[in-house]
């Protein structure tokens, strides 16, 4: 078969990114990848399915790719990923601008199903297959920053969250062993990759199904003895979950980033019952002080979920004291989506959403004035900067306190000596909300 062009666009988190990425390269071997769709003889759509907006992001996005097919050279929409996962057959009548729908366990299927539908004529090919055994592993063709890049430790989850979907989606925790993750990052890093970023549903509970404990402090031990690797992010850890020894590794290992990802969701001990979470008020507030005590600069990022079915004025208000005493360098703040098949989407007293509006609105005003009070206090400071690219006069990147594109960014003055992919010394000379400006730091710094 002629070699087609193939474009795709990935949706979603930087799990579905991962799966992209594999997607890109088993059909890179076949195929010719191009960057802009308006010239892709195939265009896929990696989709995600986790709440209403990123449904309708991925809907709107498909609808956009099927207009394709008329203004441009595409004839074979795909479409894969947890939207196709979760609804299946209700999508191929929902959805006949697709010629492929694949779900999450699929991707092996996608150049034999592309073929089938060139030489088909039309035949259109559906597969939905889903097995709790299986994990999506192997080469990728990374589309992050050439000198970063994820590398997921484990699949589905085992929490069962009230309003979340993703077991059902993704199925049960199963931990990938360590040889293949060490394969992997290995392979990363002879890539030219500096900063390892662990994935997972839940980061903190690796290797418990397979090798009966937490094995999240051997892995990192073992990743930080890659010699070109030089550093290592963790994203995505249950607070509950946390121990001394994760963090007596976070506070040894020069190549561990100060940096920790743990989606709280809310504090009031009566929702967090409600959104079914094992850790309460008391435990997560003592391994953050804890964290803080033992990391002297760690920096927190959390989520959190207002207008949670049953939130009252009082939990509210208790979840803005919180934020507002305890200081988090980092916060996102979502508004609760009643998902179907979720034991939250029947829950009586639904909150109205105007006032999951308000309330968001409110702590995202409280954390912007909380985020410019922590950067003011970095001016002066150096930090390392893994260098990412150049915007106008400015190059930027990234510190240990910032993870791509969830968090702000480093700008800079520099020379034609600078690459993409190095780390500099960078003093900040100014800050903002989100981001910090800085000069290279060399040794007349002080």
């Amino acid at each position: 078969m002629e070699k087609l062009k193939i474009g795709l666009i990935s949706l979603g988190c930087d799990k579905n990114r991962i799966d992209s990425e594999i997607i890109l390269s088993k059909i890179n071997a076949e195929n010719v990848i191009v960057n802009d769709p308006r010239e892709a003889d195939v265009i896929i759509v990696n989709t995600c399915g986790f709440i209403e907006s990123s449904k309708q992001e991925s809907i709107d996005t498909i609808l956009e790719m099927a207009e394709y097919k008329k203004k441009y050279n595409c004839k074979l929409l795909v479409v894969t990923g947890c939207l196709t996962q979760r609804y299946g057959k209700e999508l191929t009548e929902l959805l006949p601008e697709a010629d492929i729908m694949l779900g999450v366990n699929d991707y092996s299927k996608l150049n034999e199903s592309i073929e089938r539908c060139v030489q088909g004529k039309g035949e259109k090919v559906y597969s939905f297959n889903y097995s709790d055994l299986s994990i999506n592993e192997g080469k990728r063709i990374l589309t992050t920053q050439s000198a970063t890049a994820y590398l997921r430790i484990a699949e589905g989850c085992d929490n069962f969250c009230t309003y979340c979907i993703i077991p059902k989606i993704r199925g049960r925790y199963r931990s990938r062993q360590m040889d293949s993750i060490m394969e992997e990052a290995r392979s990363l890093a002879d890539q030219g990759v500096r900063e390892i970023i662990l994935v997972a549903q839940d980061t903190t509970r690796y290797g418990t199904d397979i090798y009966g404990k937490k094995m999240l402090p051997e892995l990192i031990r073992e990743v930080s003895k890659i010699e070109n690797i030089e550093w290592i992010r963790i994203l995505y850890c249950y607070p509950e979950e946390i121990t001394d020894e994760l963090i007596d590794e976070i506070a040894s290992n020069p190549k561990v980033c100060h940096y920790l990802d743990i989606p709280i969701q809310h504090i009031s001990n009566d929702i967090l019952k409600l959104m079914g979470r094992r850790g309460r008020k008391e435990e997560i507030v003592n391994n953050l002080n804890k964290l803080r005590q033992k990391v002297k600069d760690i920096v927190i990022r959390t989520s959190i979920i207002v207008g949670f079915p049953g939130e009252t004025e009082e939990n509210f208000n208790e979840l803005k004291e919180f934020v507002q005493e305890i200081k988090l360098d980092k916060l996102g703040v979502f508004t609760y989506s009643q998902e179907e098949g979720t034991p939250a989407a029947v829950m009586e007293n639904q909150v109205e959403e105007n006032i999951k509006k308000e309330r968001e609105k409110e702590l995202m005003i409280l954390q912007q004035q909380i985020s410019k009070e922590i950067n003011e206090n970095k001016v002066g400071r150096i930090y390392k900067v893994l260098v990412e690219g150049k915007r106008d006069d400015l190059w930027y990147g990234r510190n240990f306190e910032m993870a791509p594109e969830i968090d702000g960014l480093v700008y800079f003055q520099g020379n034609n000596t600078v690459e993409k992919g190095a780390i500099l010394n960078i003093k900040i000379t100014k800050s903002f909300e989100y981001d910090l400006m800085g000069v290279v730091c060399d040794e007349s710094c002080e």
